[in-house]
């Protein structure tokens, strides 16, 4: 029998028509032309990597411009919800919009109640931020949800396990690596920014380019920066680096942006 190959999982946020040097923006045609580097890979079957879509928040550009696309190609995504933000937040989805997500065979996890960062929790917060999500998010759209999303990616055993506690069966995090199959507890996933190029994305799914191992690079310094710096001071740096955008843009951008999403 014939292994399957590896997954890697591609993490997105928002997307706009127009480009945006917000980090977390994809324009949406860039968006359109990744999909179909991924049907093509997907097709070819000879790719080391197999690729994967999951989308996190919940933005309103997931349902606007995400879904059609991936509608049009048959292919099925991960959409993980910031609940608290359902239907409250101006610029992100509302029930029925994931309601038609769902029902275009779409799926959904949670990404956490209010976006707040795991790891700062305690056990009643943990509660909230995990089974309450859940529970309304299986309330709401009358399915069950097993897979959940790390806000900032931050966790630790304490943070794992109360994901078991909640009823998770996988936990998706920012760690960048290909997963094989089938996908254990935790799956790693890798950042899709904004200014990632098309002839990038292909030597991404292409070993011998160095690009994923560069990542893996990237993210233990990153991880080490956390770890000496704290999570505030680290967070003023990440908002320097990733929202260089024109001033009626930025403010977009805050408006739609929480503290917690660095990563």
């Amino acid at each position: 029998m014939t292994q399957p190959p590896d997954r890697l999982y591609l993490l997105y946020h928002e997307l706009r028509p127009a480009r945006s040097d917000y980090s977390y923006v994809v324009e949406t045609n860039q968006f359109e032309k990744h999909v179909d580097l991924f049907l093509k890979l997907r097709n070819e079957k000879t790719s080391v990597f197999y690729p994967e879509i999951t989308f996190d928040d919940g933005h309103i550009s997931n349902f606007e411009f995400a879904l059609p696309i991936l509608h049009s190609r048959a292919i099925k995504a991960w959409f993980f919800i910031t609940v608290g933000w359902t239907g409250q937040k101006p610029g992100y989805m509302g029930w029925a919009e994931l309601r038609a997500l769902q029902g275009a065979g779409q799926q959904i996890g949670a990404h956490g109640w209010s976006h707040t960062l795991l790891t700062h929790c305690d056990q009643p917060q943990l509660q909230k931020e995990l089974l309450k999500a859940r529970l309304t998010l299986e309330d709401k759209l009358g399915t069950s949800i097993t897979t959940m999303s790390l806000p900032g990616g931050r966790s630790n055993q304490r943070v794992l396990a109360a994901c078991r506690e909640a009823g998770y069966q996988q936990v998706f995090t920012s760690v960048p690596k290909a997963e094989p199959q089938p996908a254990g507890p935790a799956v790693g996933r890798l950042n899709i920014r904004g200014d990632m190029t098309l002839e990038w994305l292909t030597k991404l799914f292409q070993p011998e380019s160095g690009v994923l191992s560069g990542l893996q690079r990237q993210h233990q310094i990153k991880a080490t920066a956390k770890t000496l710096l704290g999570d505030r001071l680290y967070e003023r740096l990440w908002a320097l680096l990733n929202r260089h955008e024109p001033t009626t843009d930025a403010g977009e951008a805050a408006a739609h942006e929480n503290p917690a999403h660095y990563q």
